[in-house]
């Protein structure tokens, strides 16, 4: 123990030359247990980016020592990612053959103890009967005696019944032990390492306690991040990681919405535009609602052209449009719609109709019957609240 003590000690020591350092927590998963496959020298951690906080990975000891290029640079928010899937994809296997031993165990202790409560209860019923047989021979004349040998039996019919309770009792445990689920071992172990009341400090030394040293390189031409991971049993597995441009992060535009807003952007303003994203509840890359200078401001980021009022030569109308061509509400033209009189066209589900002007000239929609006033029902039994008027 003494010797185990100060191996901890030593690893966790500060500025030791070589060896995994230990897990201080911050925001990096792998701080400390990454070596560049270029120079063999650990990788530092800095916090960078916009907002500043983030963490990257560099090799600089050599920019420092000697300056020269740096040996690779590259971001925390792919890695740790993808090293805690791997993490859990490891573990998942000997956590479930684990839980099956731990739930065999389990199951052998209450079958172990269901026989010691079976030997007691036999024991007692043989402490009654034989209780019951030095009553029986006694001279009903002594009293003392009979009277001695009464209570022993008493004692032990007491002794037979707590013992035969506690039997029933353990076998109701047994039928009311719920079936454990072993496939979902693997969700409650992914839910356990994201949880946000685990630390990065936990996490990171239950990395160590699995892995010994992680190779770091980087493939320029193919931009990706090569890992090498040396695990405890002496096996080793290689992850590639897609490396991000420069300006790409995780807080783009969906890919859905820039294809409605190319497909309505012809033909509807960036108003209508945004309202049609948020009823189809789609957010910004940075989870925001939908306003018409958001929409612009994309447009010009993607180089598409935008709605001109004056590009419209009157052959689709909107909803408003149609309404006022024909002299009814939007009410009335949204009833045509929902009849099936009139034919419309939408770029996506939810988005605004779009209404071809010739068709506001088909005889079954300028014929279609107007509706005279609300619909009233009339009851025979219903009492007027102004009888006089």
């Amino acid at each position: 123990e003494f010797e185990r003590n100060q191996s901890h000690i030593a690893v966790n020591a500060f500025g030791q030359k070589g060896g995994i350092k230990s897990g201080r927590g911050g925001r990096a998963l792998l701080a400390g247990l990454l070596t560049c496959g270029r120079c063999g020298r650990r990788l530092g951690v800095v916090y960078s980016g916009r907002p500043p906080g983030h963490p990257y990975y560099r090799c600089e000891r050599i920019n420092q020592m000697l300056a020269k290029p740096r040996c690779m640079t590259f971001g925390a928010s792919r890695i740790d990612p993808a090293i805690g899937k791997e993490i859990l994809r490891a573990v998942t296997p000997m956590a479930i053959e684990a839980a099956m031993e731990a739930d065999r165990a389990h199951r052998d202790n209450l079958e172990e103890r269901h026989r010691m409560v079976e030997l007691d209860l036999q024991q007692a019923r043989y402490e009654a009967s034989l209780a019951e047989r030095r009553y029986a021979a006694c001279d009903p004349d002594n009293r003392l005696i009979a009277a001695q040998l009464e209570n022993s039996w008493e004692a032990a019919l007491r002794r037979v019944e707590a013992c035969e309770a506690g039997l029933a009792q353990a076998r109701q445990i047994d039928l009311a032990a719920p079936v454990p689920d072993f496939a979902g071992i693997a969700t409650d172990l992914e839910t356990a390492w994201r949880s946000p009341n685990v630390d990065m400090r936990c996490r990171q030394q239950l990395l160590r306690t699995l892995v010994t040293d992680i190779i770091a390189d980087v493939d320029e031409e193919q931009r990706e991040v090569i890992l090498t991971i040396h695990w405890k049993g002496g096996q080793h597995s290689q992850l590639r990681i897609r490396k991000p441009k420069a300006g790409e992060h995780g807080q783009s535009t969906p890919e859905a919405a820039l294809a409605i807003i190319r497909s309505m952007a012809t033909r509807w303003s960036d108003a209508d535009i945004a309202a049609t994203l948020n009823r189809m509840g789609m957010q910004t890359g940075q989870g925001k609602t939908w306003t018409a200078r958001r929409v612009g401001s994309l447009r010009t980021v993607h180089k598409i052209h935008g709605y001109r009022s004056a590009e419209k030569n009157g052959e689709w109308l909107t909803l408003t449009e149609a309404a006022k061509k024909l002299g009814v509400t939007a009410h009335r033209v949204r009833r045509l719609i929902k009849e099936g009189v009139l034919p419309t066209e939408q770029v996506v589900p939810d988005a605004p109709h779009q209404i071809r002007a010739t068709d506001l000239e088909k005889d079954e929609v300028t014929q279609f019957p107007r509706h005279r006033g609300p619909c009233r029902i009339k009851m025979e039994n219903q009492k007027s609240l102004f009888p006089d008027i």
